[in-house]
């Protein structure tokens, strides 16, 4: 349950960076170098360093939450909008998940200072105090520990506690209650409601959203987000055995592998993963070029968005801004990001979020 309160050990857990903005050159401008590409969750345990290395590909590539693992510069600054020290945070993560790409923009956006802990994405250990196995986790501190799952439940819950500060941390989690719910396939999956609902009165409400149809157009935005611009991220990086292995690269050159077990893992985790993406292109019914779906989805976005107005909150970015922002951010440096923004019109959308979080 949301308030079991979990207070894991921190020492030992995994590399911890203390973070604020995330310093992100373009990669369209600077030509960066290749990289690659995470998932969600794999399970741990082996027999064999070749189960293993099958297993970490999977793992690191085989679901909907494939992104890339973008180098970042990550700097210390003041929270913005809360008095030092009245709320703590630490984000469990993969530095590959589109879905904390989400958190971490929505919390440097917002100038929130938090701490990093990297998850192992074979064993996860560092979220086995933990029933709840998946990322993004984060442990906030406004008085007493609380656990918080889901990205979109994570940004509503701390987006309406740094509006609202009649309730506690901890009564606004209460109001997204996890519920058991079972897939197509027969997989029973938790999911939250009310997760893209900021939980405020009549007069926050009227301060946020001057119109209703604001709050609609947030919220459509923020649920299009996790429910269809995500799934283009895996076909589209693994699209070809070429880029497939560009993203494999950097996992093994940043990985602890030695030189034979490295140069297995490069390229039977390339392969694996093109295999995969052709997969994942039949489950989203995306067409055979799916660029076309990703370049549809850009435009489709900018096309929200309108040329009146530089983010879609305005003059700036909304929740729903800062989850589109999250999702294409984990493709910088591929080539599927540099498509995106030569065959499409949201790169100046794009620079602004960039520029708008810098500062």
């Amino acid at each position: 349950p949301l308030s079991a309160r979990p207070q894991p050990k921190m020492a030992g857990a995994g590399r911890v960076w203390r973070v604020g903005a995330l310093l992100l050159p373009p990669a369209w401008r600077l030509r960066a170098p290749r990289r690659a590409f995470g998932a969600a969750a794999g399970r741990g345990g082996s027999n064999g360093s070749g189960r293993l290395v099958l297993g970490a590909a999977f793992a690191l590539g085989g679901s909907a939450g494939l992104c890339l693992a973008a180098r970042q510069r990550l700097r210390e600054h003041s929270a913005a909008e809360l008095p030092a020290g009245s709320l703590q945070l630490t984000l469990y993560q993969y530095k590959t998940c589109p879905f904390c790409s989400k958190v971490r923009a929505f919390l440097d956006y917002h100038g929130l200072p938090y701490e990093i802990v990297e998850v192992n994405p074979i064993m996860r250990k560092e979220i086995k105090f933990s029933s709840y196995r998946k990322v993004p986790i984060l442990l906030a501190n406004a008085g007493s520990p609380l656990q918080l799952n889901d990205s979109s439940v994570i940004i509503s819950a701390i987006k309406t506690y740094l509006i609202s500060r009649r309730n506690s941390l901890e009564e606004i989690v209460s109001f997204y209650p996890p519920i058991k719910t079972m897939t197509e396939q027969g997989k029973e999956v938790l999911e939250y409601e009310n997760k893209y609902w900021l939980m405020l009165d009549e007069k926050e409400t009227k301060r946020v959203y001057p119109v209703k149809e604001v709050r609609v157009e947030e919220m459509k935005w923020r649920k299009w987000a996790d429910d269809w611009l995500v799934h283009l991220i895996s076909p589209n990086v693994y699209r070809t055995p070429k880029e497939a292995l560009a993203s494999f690269d950097y996992i093994v050159r940043e990985g602890k592998f030695g030189t034979l077990e490295g140069l297995f893992a490069k390229y039977v985790g390339a392969v694996a993963m093109f295999f995969v993406s052709k997969r994942l292109k039949k489950r989203h019914q995306l067409r055979d070029d799916v660029r076309q779906d990703l370049y549809e989805a850009a435009n489709e976005w900018v096309k929200a968005v309108g040329k009146n107005r530089p983010f879609m909150g305005g003059n700036q970015p909304n929740l729903a801004d800062l989850a589109v922002y999250g999702v294409l951010r984990v493709m910088e440096g591929l080539e599927a990001f540099d498509d995106m923004m030569v065959h499409t019109n949201i790169q100046p959308w794009y620079q602004r979020m960039e520029e708008v979080i810098q500062k």
